[in-house]
């Protein structure tokens, strides 16, 4: 059984309960979503061919530290960095290193900040240099497909209906839903219930209801939805080595919609779209 929880009163871990925020605590969640989403903006002139992961996870790092944020990722479970980069076939939790982005790389950077205990938590895909055309459509259906996530949240709605909407669409575009990770409750805690599958059926799963937060994040890959993790615990590629495409937004549930906190103030969330 779901259970609903006022998020004032609330233990400060995952109890599996779902938390209920109010519309102050959207705010703070606001502020905090906007610093990330500001960062999001600012990797648009940083993200070159030749540029270092690790410039762009020291670039993040300092970004919060200069606006008064920490990095969530940043020794979380044991994560050394300050972001997530997933090239190309890596599905997400891409290690930073020293490895140089190449002309017509694509990369998803993932990005969470803590502001005032807040977690502004969301994702990009940046394509480096010119990039193929088969990687510009993968971009513009996962982009697609998020956006359609965020069209079914509604109270009274399901997460059935976010994973449904998603996969119908993704699955006409001759592309796959990566089933192995997942969106999640997100506010005072990085992750938190209730799980946001990015498949399903209408009408299963956790009820909607307003004052709910969570992040919705699809991977598609152009090939098989199947991946795996690698001996470092953490990044999770394609088994067929197909290109792998992910965003992510934290919306909040409102008395007639979604509420998405982390829209980028200059518009640049959104990828080019090309002619199909």
């Amino acid at each position: 059984m779901v259970t609903y929880v006022d998020a004032a009163v609330a233990p400060l871990r995952n109890t599996g309960d779902i938390r209920l925020y109010t519309a102050d605590d959207f705010e703070g969640m606001r502020r905090a979503c906007q610093l990330t989403a500001r960062c999001l903006d600012a990797l648009v002139d940083v993200v070159k061919p030749g540029v270092t992961t690790q410039a762009i996870d020291d670039f993040v790092h300092r970004f919060g530290l200069d606006n008064g944020a920490l990095p969530a990722t940043l020794f979380y479970r044991g994560y050394t960095k300050s972001v997530c980069t997933s090239i190309n076939h890596v599905v997400c939790h891409g290690i930073p290193d020293d490895k140089p982005l190449r002309e017509g790389d694509i990369v998803n950077v993932d990005v969470t900040f803590i502001l005032d205990g807040w977690h502004g938590d969301s994702s990009r895909m940046y394509g480096v240099g010119e990039i193929k055309r088969a990687a510009a459509r993968l971009i513009d259906v996962t982009y697609e497909s998020l956006l359609r996530g965020i069209a079914a949240v509604r109270p009274g709605a399901t997460t059935g209906d976010i994973g449904e909407a998603i996969q119908r669409y993704v699955e006409a575009e001759r592309c796959s839903v990566v089933r192995d990770f997942c969106g999640h409750g997100v506010g005072r805690l990085f992750h938190d219930a209730p799980n946001i599958l990015h498949y399903g059926r209408r009408g299963e799963g956790v009820v909607l209801k307003p004052g709910m937060i969570f992040t919705i994040e699809p991977m598609v890959n152009l090939g098989r939805p199947h991946v795996k993790v690698l001996s470092d615990g953490w990044t999770a590629v394609t088994r067929d080595r197909s290109l792998s495409a992910q965003f992510e937004h934290a919306v909040g549930v409102t008395e007639t919609g979604a509420d998405i906190f982390t829209l980028s103030p200059a518009g640049l969330d959104k990828p080019p779209v090309i002619e199909r």
